[in-house]
């Protein structure tokens, strides 16, 4: 069972929110919970890293280097920043979308997101790589990422729940009138999960 998911992504992306999903969906089955958060200038765009840990009994809430089962990553250079704390055989999901840094805007560095998505490749070579935000627009809002790349989760058997465990937390969590839109966006990501595991096996 995946028992320790890095969530992974910029400022506004909607990680932490996710983070409260999948931690609900884990102690309405009778898990126990850690999590931490690492925010770095998140209102800025900055790097935001959630460590979710899901067990029978209470684990410490950060993991160790080389220890995760799963990321779910936001953004492609925030994705590849997370590759060393991952096990060997971990799973992942990944919004191949790019959020250019200020300082490659100002050409002060390089993003080089070609040899990033390549690394993830090799590193994960059954990884699930969509184009998230193509997903949510889809869905009807941007800000539905977080739903879709839990959609994928699910749809590409990474997540130790079921499909109607995770709507339930996501429907507990959200506002009545947006549940329709996010439902939405939790099933686009779970069909685009299902179709890329079709295509490669």
């Amino acid at each position: 069972m995946v028992k320790s998911i890095v969530i992974a992504g910029v400022g506004g992306q909607g990680t932490l929110f996710a983070s409260k999903i999948i931690s609900c969906a884990a102690q309405s089955k009778g898990y126990f919970v850690r999590t931490s958060e690492t925010i770095g200038m998140a209102q800025r765009g900055g790097s935001v890293c959630g460590h979710i840990r899901i067990d029978s009994e209470e684990l410490a809430p950060v993991i160790p280097s080389g220890h995760a089962d799963m990321l779910i990553a936001f953004e492609l250079a925030e994705a590849a920043r997370q590759i060393l704390k991952l096990a060997h055989g971990a799973q992942c999901v990944v919004n191949i979308d790019t959020i250019i840094p200020t300082n490659v805007a100002l050409k002060k560095g390089k993003y080089l997101a070609d040899e990033y998505l390549k690394a993830l490749k090799s590193y994960f070579p059954n990884g699930v790589f969509i184009s998230g935000g193509k997903l949510a627009l889809e869905a009807g809002d941007a800000r539905t990422l977080n739903i879709v790349l839990l959609g994928a989760s699910v749809g590409a058997g990474a997540l130790p729940f079921t499909e109607e465990e995770i709507l339930e937390a996501i429907k507990s969590c959200l506002k009545p009138k947006l549940v329709e839109m996010n439902v939405k966006a939790f099933n686009l990501g779970m069909q685009e999960a299902k179709k890329l595991r079709n295509s490669n096996s």
